[in-house]
């Protein structure tokens, strides 16, 4: 009876919480569904070349894309609930020291893809998660990212999810996109190509595209 009332307790607590961290990470992601529509509409009225596109598509309830001429922005909401180590910073803050329930958290994930990868069906090429964002239970988040997504929204302690921290998020994800540009590989890298890779180029293109052959995160090192 003892671990029973130990089931009981965890499932009217911990899962409680996980219940309402999820519903509240996918209200906000319905959010970000809306501010990238109007985004688009808005940006697309300032456009001058018309050969410079821009578009928004929904694939259900938890993914977002945003097409703005050669690259794409994936918007992906895990449908699961995220506790950190032990030894992550948010666990030293009086904020999760006085509730522990504060630090499960949702997760948003933006991932930045070359648009024709996706267009052309080139399953080879990679695409880059440029931005997690992580929601709890008191609709507190952070952000961690590359350039600007990680710093400019990383005190968890105060920072509430909004509307306008939302649309500014979006901001600095299409602003690194923009401004992270393909570059051509060293031939070294590329020049020994297999029979079966040329023979299946065509438009689907085996060979391997990215932005950045060996790009890697700040918080990456070399092994």
């Amino acid at each position: 009876m003892k671990s029973e009332s130990k089931i009981i307790d965890l499932l009217n607590n911990k899962s409680s919480v996980k219940q309402e961290v999820y519903r509240l990470t996918k209200e906000h992601f319905g959010v970000f569904q809306q501010v990238l529509e109007e985004k688009v509409n808005r940006l697309r009225d300032c456009i001058t070349n018309k050969a410079v596109t821009i578009s928004y598509e929904e694939s259900g309830d938890f993914d977002a894309k945003l097409k703005f001429s050669g690259d794409t922005l994936l918007f992906n909401m895990h449908t699961n609930i995220f506790d950190f180590e032990s030894s992550h910073k948010i666990h030293k803050t009086k904020y999760i020291k006085d509730d522990k329930m504060r630090s499960f958290c949702g997760l948003i994930n933006v991932y930045n893809f070359l648009s024709d990868s996706l267009k052309y069906n080139r399953l080879n090429d990679a695409g880059f998660l440029i931005a997690r964002i992580f929601i709890n239970k008191d609709g507190h988040f952070f952000v961690e990212g590359e350039d600007e997504l990680g710093f400019l929204y990383n005190d968890f302690v105060k920072q509430k999810i909004t509307r306008d921290a939302i649309s500014a998020i979006i901001n600095s994800s299409m602003l690194f996109s923009l401004n992270f540009d393909l570059q051509i590989p060293k031939f070294n890298d590329v020049k020994v190509v297999s029979v079966n890779e040329v023979m299946s180029i065509d438009n689907r293109h085996k060979i391997k595209t990215a932005k950045r052959l060996g790009f890697k995160f700040s918080n990456e090192t070399d092994d």
